[in-house]
C-alpha cells in the first residue's frame, strides 16, 4: 500500500504544470528545445541532437501535431514546462511561428530560427510567403483540408543537399499540415522581448532566403548564413548546432 500511495503522489504532483520542475533563475543555459516545421517531424533533428548531446547539452524534441497553431504551441509549452532551468528554443520553418508564440514561456532564454518564419503580431505564415514568394511551388491541398508537398518534387524543393534516398523517404513520411494554420495570426511575438538568432539557408526553395534575411533583420537577430537547402538542419548539423550553442552561451 505504501508503494501505491507513493506512486499516486508522484503522479499527482507531475500532473500539476510548473510544480514538478521549477526553473531556477540565472546560470548558464544547458537546455535546448527543438521544434520541427511543416511536412516533417522531430526525427529530422537527430543529427543536431547528437552533436548537442555530445557537447553536454540536455536536448528535448517537440513532436507537435501540425493540427493548429494553438495545438502546436500547447505541445511546445508542454515540453518547456518540464525543463529544469532556462532553455534555448529552436524552430525550423513553420516552427518559427510556433516558437514566436511559445517563446513567451518563462523557461525560454533565447530563440533560434532555422530557415524559419518570424511573424509579427497580426501576421500569418501565408502573408509572409506572399510578401516574398519562394522558388518552390509544390505544396498542394488534400481533400480534407491539409497540405502536403508533391512527393516527386520534395527532394529538389525541400532537401536537395541530402542523399536522394533519404529525401525520398522524407517525402513519403511527411506529416500533413492543417491548411488553417497558414492564415492564423500571431498574437504575441516573443522575439520582441528575448534575444534572437537566425540561420539563413542560402539555397532554400521553400522559404525565400531574402525573406529570411528581412524577417531576421526586423527581429534584430544575430544572423548566420549557411549554404544549404531548407533541410539545412539535416545537411549541415554542425553549423546549425554551432549557432544554437552560441545562443546558449550568450543567454546566461
Amino acid at each position: 500500500m505504501n508503494v501505491l500511495h507513493a506512486l499516486l503522489a508522484t503522479v499527482s504532483v507531475a500532473a500539476l504544470p510548473g510544480l514538478a520542475i521549477a526553473a531556477p533563475a540565472g546560470g548558464p543555459v544547458r537546455n535546448i528545445v527543438l521544434v520541427h516545421g511543416a511536412f516533417a517531424d522531430g526525427s529530422g533533428w537527430k543529427p543536431v541532437t547528437d552533436i548537442l548531446t555530445k557537447d553536454g547539452y540536455s536536448v528535448s524534441v517537440v513532436q507537435e501535431p501540425l493540427t493548429s497553431l494553438a495545438d502546436d504551441v500547447i505541445a511546445t509549452n508542454r515540453i518547456l514546462d518540464r525543463q529544469n532551468g532556462p532553455a534555448v528554443l529552436v524552430g525550423h520553418s513553420y516552427g518559427g511561428a510556433v516558437i514566436t508564440e511559445a517563446g513567451a514561456n518563462p523557461h525560454v532564454a533565447s530563440l533560434v530560427y532555422v530557415a524559419a518564419f518570424v511573424p509579427d503580431e497580426g501576421e500569418t505564415v501565408i502573408s509572409q510567403i506572399k510578401s516574398d514568394p519562394p522558388a518552390a511551388d509544390s505544396i498542394a491541398p488534400t481533400a480534407d483540408g491539409y497540405l502536403l508537398v508533391d512527393p516527386a518534387k520534395f527532394p529538389a524543393d525541400f532537401a536537395a543537399d541530402i542523399p536522394l534516398a533519404d529525401a525520398r523517404f522524407m517525402a513519403l513520411s511527411q506529416v500533413p499540415w492543417n491548411s488553417k494554420i497558414v492564415s492564423t495570426p500571431i498574437t504575441a511575438p516573443a522575439w520582441k522581448a528575448k534575444p534572437v538568432y537566425g540561420i539563413v539557408a542560402t539555397q532554400d526553395r521553400m522559404i525565400n532566403p531574402n525573406l529570411e534575411r528581412s524577417m531576421y533583420r526586423r527581429a534584430k537577430a544575430k544572423v548566420t548564413e549557411i549554404k544549404g537547402s531548407h533541410a539545412v538542419f539535416i545537411s549541415q548539423p554542425r553549423a546549425v548546432a554551432n549557432v544554437i550553442e552560441q545562443a546558449a552561451r550568450e543567454s546566461r
